[in-house]
């Protein structure tokens, strides 16, 4: 492979040079750098270039491993950080022009853990104003574009993530996830992830000036977006090492013993009487034969009410953010934004008072139901958006909108209100009458387990084959991009 193409690698296949010396860090990440150069003009995908002071970090990893020193699990792999979370001497902006010179005293958790493995920053990706849409646009930075073509919204909250990560703007792509905002990106491009389970991650903005609400405490989640799933299980460790800036962290290892016997996943195609698209419903049983074949035992079983704890979870996020973030988005937002949080508010009627607090309660309850149905389930496969992805700013359309775009995302947000792990992984790349766009199917798992939805992301991915493949044919060719 020559140097131009070395963006192409995995992060599996970056450390297994870099690492032995074989790659230098420099050549790893200038390839990416030169890749971001080529393609991100048309994506806008990352929005704060970090090349210089990228190639500056991968030439002392170079000298550091050349007189020495133990190479990290992530040397020399380049990465990308949102532009929600710290990373000191940069904006944390959120995409909100009144927070476009806070500039960051010190580095989040998340940013600390990749560059103590190794990693090198190369960008700062675009995300949504407030990191609280299913779509990426701001007035700070602008819309971000889908790789695939422009008739598909490339995802949020984490949607420069996605996108780059998939253009193949570095190997790796830090995202966040209170609703779906992994999932979403990750779904939209045809990458991989996992929501990480509650506790985690460890988390925390050293910029920031009140703590977040018990909500998004409980529900939001840091992790990353990947092209395959080994990467995954290559990156996450470092990830999840403890702060203790996080008082919540719980340190339990990536990988959890073994589960007795061949592992049983529930199976279901509910779509809790949303339209259920006959490409969704093939990725389905292409992911389900795909477990099967690779030892799984696959049963149509269907899991405690999804809708239920997904909708009442949401309802009481709103009614948190209500009380807490509103004036906020009034103040500083858009108009756009301000219109999209209304409906928000008439999708979702925000719980207050007792009712809230009753909810919060029966977070326990739906949590419980679940434990106890993955006791003999460790796995739940099921459609993460019952219809094909959709179309940019389609959640400005209104009542219709929100509903098609985040409504009927119950898969999604029920996750995290129960604070358990979630996978997307893509299992069908549809032809459709506007383009091609990947079709993503989820793999909820037990607490603590994200090793074992990753392991079965790795069953399906091996049949599918990695989305990026197809993706840099198609851009090659000028298809997109």
């Amino acid at each position: 492979m020559t140097k131009p193409d070395l963006w192409r690698l995995s992060a599996t296949e970056l450390t297994k040079r870099t690492r032995t010396g074989d790659l230098s860090a420099e050549d790893a990440v200038q390839a990416s750098i030169d890749r971001m150069n080529a393609v991100n003009p048309a994506l806008n995908a990352v929005v704060e270039d970090l090349s210089a002071e990228a190639l500056e970090r991968a030439r002392a990893l170079d000298t550091e491993r050349a007189g020495g020193a133990v190479p990290g699990p992530l040397h020399g792999v380049p990465v990308t950080i949102k532009i929600n979370v710290d990373q000191t001497g940069h904006a944390t902006s959120n995409g909100v022009p009144a927070l476009k010179d806070l500039i960051a005293p010190a580095d989040a958790p998340v940013v600390e853990n990749l560059q103590k493995a190794g990693a090198v920053v190369i960008g700062r990706t675009n995300t949504p104003e407030f990191s609280f849409r299913a779509d990426t646009d701001n007035p700070l930075h602008g819309r971000t574009y889908n790789p695939w073509g422009r008739h598909i919204s490339p995802g949020g909250s984490s949607g420069g993530a996605g996108a780059a990560v998939m253009a193949g703007i570095g190997a790796l792509a830090h995202g966040n996830d209170i609703g779906g905002s992994l999932r979403f990106p990750a779904a939209a491009n045809g990458a991989v992830t996992v929501k990480p389970g509650l506790g985690r991650v460890p988390a925390w903005n050293p910029s920031q000036s009140a703590e977040r609400g018990l909500l998004a405490q409980l529900m939001s989640v840091q992790g990353l977006i990947a092209r395959s799933a080994e990467d995954l299980h290559l990156s996450m460790p470092s990830l999840i090492a403890a702060d203790p800036r996080d008082p919540f962290h719980v340190p339990v290892p990536w990988f959890g013993k073994a589960v007795s016997g061949p592992v049983k996943v529930a199976f279901t195609k509910n779509t809790h009487g949303y339209d259920l698209h006959p490409e969704v419903e093939a990725a389905l049983d292409f992911a389900r034969s795909a477990l099967t074949d690779a030892g799984y035992l696959v049963e149509e079983a269907e899991p405690p009410n999804v809708f239920e704890a997904g909708r009442n979870g949401y309802r009481a996020l709103m009614g948190e953010v209500h009380a807490l973030m509103k004036d906020d988005v009034d103040a500083a937002g858009s108009q756009t934004v301000r219109d999209i949080f209304a409906v928000y508010f008439q999708e979702f009627p925000p719980f207050a008072g007792d009712e809230l607090l009753r909810m919060m309660a029966a977070r326990t309850h739906y949590a419980r139901q679940w434990s106890l149905f993955m006791e003999e389930y460790p796995l739940v496969l099921s459609p993460f958006l019952p219809q094909p992805f959709f179309k940019p700013d389609r959640d400005t359309e209104g009542a219709e909108g929100v509903h098609e775009v985040l409504g009927c995302a119950v898969y999604s947000y029920a996750m995290n209100f129960l604070g358990l792990p979630a996978a997307s992984v893509p299992a069908r790349l549809a032809q459709l009458p506007k383009g091609p766009q990947p079709i993503n199917v989820q793999i909820a798992a037990r607490r603590w387990r994200e090793d074992l939805a990753v392991d079965a992301c790795a069953a399906i991915e091996a049949r599918a084959g990695r989305m990026c493949l197809p993706l840099w044919d198609q851009i090659q060719a000028g298809g997109s991009a």
